[in-house]
């Protein structure tokens, strides 16, 4: 299989092929490798491959045969390096799989290699010091968004049509914005994260999924959703299969429009003239869109004091347990200076002040299920503008505290934390693109508690309606039509 001919199926279409013996699996695993090749010494999304050690029986599962890559955090593959792209972790082996790996065995995906995060997976652009910056398909001078910013630029270039991802303030959806994908956020407790990570940011984080076509993303959560006996979250099972919900009629839906974020940031006037375009669809659809505000329950500067609070905490207990098993040393040899604020913020965080964040968690719930129950769903933009040029991160980042630095990533990002301290779902869409420079421009919509239904049904139409699959970036494997 070639691989101007491999990338223009999505991860279902390959193991179709690969179901009706038009193509074998290690063809297209050698065709996902070629892709390797091509595009990554130019974007730096992939640090490590290997040799795939499952062998799917074709037709099995509907991903059975389709390559895949894993995040270089929070999903453990035994025997596989999983360094948090840290130098504090560089070497740690995983000794065995977590349950999610467990999962992505059994849907048949061939795992032949990790992309690349952030330190810690503790910010919204790719840039570590450990394997360097991964850059933006679309313009490699440009951030390709965090922390699941490998898995964004590996799809968006053609290496794999889906890749696992995580979020634990819009680590899914920011890279999704950045490269042009598909990248849902489930609800808390939709995905097991155990069983060493159970309770990642106290249930702000979720393991998911980047992708270039909608179907994917449902039939991996149908695939990879449920819980394990133990799990500190649940969420209720659906009524059917996501992956029937991407073709069903969404109906007439009720959408509150917020272009503006909570704290004053403000949308740049490329992304807000996104919103209105597409709101014009949503309209011409037959949705019911109404701009809205919507109260956090909580004022902004508390949000992001509690969000400092619970972040540093969990951060300082993770890089302890980190050193403990490395035998590093925590100080700028191993660690990069956000990274080491946060974890000097974190261990003054007093008990009392750690209930308080946890208080203020959930408020801001409570607060938007009373929105959700008014609304079917609220879109804002994914991101107030379009991909940062690499390095905006890091100016001046020597000067910031753990609050500091907190407070930098959600101004950059302003409108995606509040869904995962609320624990619920949300998904940036790839539904338009910048007219003056080609970039894409993710629109977010959220949903209530549980109601993934909702947003696939809608992702669906719009997929339909405003394609996206035939805009492919400036490094696109498909480009290597001599392979």
């Amino acid at each position: 299989m070639r691989i101007a001919e491999y990338v223009n199926f999505d991860g279902v279409g390959l193991a179709e092929l690969v179901a009706r013996g038009e193509v074998t699996p290690a063809e297209v695993e050698a065709a996902a490798r070629e892709a390797v090749r091509a595009v990554n010494p130019r974007i730096n999304a992939v640090v490590e491959t290997w040799p795939a050690d499952d062998v799917p029986e074709p037709g099995s599962t509907p991903l059975a045969g389709v390559p895949f890559l894993i995040k270089d955090i929070g999903v453990a593959m035994a025997g596989r390096r999983m360094e948090l792209g840290s130098r504090l972790a560089a070497g740690n082996v995983a000794r065995s799989d977590s349950f999610l790996m467990r999962r992505l065995r059994r849907t048949g995906l061939v795992t032949f290699g990790r992309t690349a995060t952030p330190e810690m997976a503790y910010s919204n652009t790719t840039e570590p010091v450990l394997y360097g910056a991964t850059r933006n398909p679309w313009d490699p001078k440009r951030s390709a968004g965090g922390s699941s910013g490998g898995a964004g630029a590996a799809v968006a270039a053609g290496v794999v049509p889906m890749a696992h991802a995580t979020d634990a303030a819009g680590s899914i959806r920011i890279p999704a914005a950045c490269n042009g994908l598909f990248g849902l956020k489930p609800t808390r407790g939709r995905v097991s994260m155990g069983p060493h990570f159970d309770e990642v940011f106290n249930g702000l984080a979720v393991h998911g999924s980047v992708s270039r076509t909608v179907r994917d993303s449902a039939v991996l959560l149908d695939q990879v959703r449920g819980p394990e006996a133990g799990d500190p979250y649940f969420a209720q099972e659906p009524s059917r299969p996501y992956a029937e919900e991407v073709t069903r009629d969404p109906g007439t839906t009720r959408i509150g429009v917020l272009t503006q974020a909570w704290g004053g940031h403000r949308t740049t006037a490329p992304v807000a003239d996104a919103v209105s375009r597409t709101a014009r669809l949503l309209e011409s659809l037959g949705h019911r869109v109404e701009e809205v505000t919507v109260d956090l329950g909580v004022d902004w500067e508390d949000f992001l004091l509690a969000n400092a609070r619970q972040w540093t905490a969990n951060l300082t207990a993770s890089v302890d347990e980190v050193a403990a098993a490395s035998g590093r040393p925590v100080d700028s040899s191993t660690l990069e200076p956000p990274i080491l604020a946060g974890y000097r913020y974190g261990q003054r965080v007093g008990g009392a002040e750690f209930v308080t964040a946890l208080a203020v968690r959930n408020r801001v719930a409570r607060s938007l299920a009373r929105f959700f129950a008014g609304h079917d769903m609220l879109l804002t933009p994914t991101l107030p503008e379009l991909p940062v040029p690499l390095g905006t991160h890091a100016e001046g980042v020597e000067t910031l505290d753990g609050l500091g630095w907190l407070r930098r990533l959600f101004d950059i990002s302003p409108f995606t934390a509040v869904f995962n301290v609320a624990g619920t779902p949300a998904m940036s869409v790839p539904v338009t693109a910048d007219a003056d420079s080609g970039l894409p421009i993710g629109m977010q919509f959220a949903a209530g508690y549980g109601l993934e239904d909702r947003l696939f049904r809608l992702a669906g139409q719009l997929e339909q309606a405003s394609p996206w699959s035939d805009r492919t970036p400036a490094v696109w494997a498909g480009n290597h039509a001599d392979r």
